[in-house]
């Protein structure tokens, strides 16, 4: 506001110097250029740090370039009045500039204005984050690719035939699934699911992977395996929202049986006998920290000659297609009907046939086949 007892030129003068000095108390460079690439405005900013004498000079000299730009926004500016922005390097300082028209009264377009704004900092930030990134993105893909590599070889343990689709939906998944021998007549099999995905996920499939193949070395019974895994989980400390089901069973080859627990494993693994399809369900608790001591009950079924055992995860069950219907139960046991040779590639083309392109949770199905 003007002060009172002004004369009337005092204010003319004030007024008529406000859009310079609106423009010298401005942080960021301004300027403007003529048709000709001459600067016939510099704010007192951009002079401080360029120099008094560049107005009057050609608009690339002021910016210690020995020729004009190869594409010139100002130039496009002044041609077409469109307001164009790039990016320009002077020194060490990363600068955005903006031009847009400057017209005189009738409307005809005479020059350019440009603003320079310094935005060195947040540039060499993004640098910052985008290598950071993709240092991240290489640790992961090689933890993924470490993931992958510890999953059990596809073929022959003992007289089972082992086959399985393993597919994450990030870069690193929750589920895991092993099988191993534990003696000369006995086979270890388990398929668990971690609850979320990504690397602290991943890391508790270490966890039940190496305790796993640690206590079979002592323990042969599936409920005191799972009692013993569950006890070791809960001396990690980890947080409450941390837990994970897992379904655990032995084949004993010899006498052709399989005994097995359920660690709160929603999904009953799917046994096939003769085309018939019966759910192997049990009840159990997952191995979470809101339970200190657990307990489970053994389950026992005999085995024949061409059963398969079907292991699987959540993410195919709870699969939700583009019309939002769910895969449900009654698809996948329908599916187990298939009669053809490649049973695990038929599974995995209708599961991701009904998925399409909506991005969803991990799954994984493991297949085991009595051959005699």
């Amino acid at each position: 506001m003007l002060k009172e007892g002004l004369r009337q030129d005092e204010k003319t003068e004030i007024y008529q110097r406000l859009p310079y000095d609106i423009l010298d108390g401005m942080i960021d460079w301004v300027r403007v250029i003529d048709k000709n690439g001459t600067i016939i405005y510099a704010n007192k900013t951009m002079r401080k740090e360029l120099g008094e004498d560049i107005v009057g000079n050609k608009c690339y000299l002021a910016l210690k370039k020995p020729c004009h730009c190869e594409t010139c926004i100002t130039q496009s500016t002044i041609k077409t009045g469109e307001i164009l922005e790039k990016e320009e390097i002077i020194d060490d300082r990363i600068f955005a500039v903006k031009t847009s028209p400057v017209r005189d009264n009738k409307g005809n377009i005479y020059a350019a204005v440009e603003v320079f704004r310094d935005v060195t900092k947040e540039r060499k930030l993004e640098y910052e984050l985008i290598e950071k990134n993709e240092k991240m993105r290489s640790e992961l893909a090689f933890a993924r690719k470490l993931q992958e590599k510890i999953l059990p070889k596809k073929g022959m343990y003992g007289n089972l035939l082992i086959d399985y689709v393993y597919n994450p939906s990030e870069m690193l998944s929750g589920d895991m699934f092993d099988i191993f021998n534990i003696d000369d007549n006995n086979i270890g099999v388990y398929i668990s699911d971690v609850v979320g995905h990504g690397v602290s996920a991943s890391m508790i499939t270490m966890f039940v992977k190496q305790s796993m193949r640690d206590i079979k070395d002592h323990i042969l019974s599936p409920r005191e395996t799972l009692i013993k895994l569950h006890k070791g989980f809960l001396e990690l400390g980890l947080d409450d929202d941390k837990y994970f089901t897992i379904f655990y069973g032995v084949i004993n080859t010899k006498e052709n049986t399989f005994t097995f627990v359920n660690g709160g494993h929603n999904c009953s693994p799917i046994l096939i006998r003769d085309n018939r399809v019966k759910l192997l369900e049990a009840k159990g608790y997952p191995i979470t920290y809101l339970f200190d001591k657990v307990d489970y009950d053994e389950h026992k079924i005999k085995l024949i000659e061409d059963d398969k055992l079907i292991f699987y995860t959540d993410g195919i069950i709870e699969a939700i297609n583009e019309k939002g219907e769910q895969f449900g139960i009654d698809r996948l046991l329908n599916m187990m009907k298939y009669k053809g040779d490649q049973f695990m590639g038929y599974i995995e083309d209708e599961i991701d046939d009904f998925r399409q392109s909506v991005k969803q949770d991990d799954f994984a199905v493991l297949m085991m086949r009595v051959l005699k």
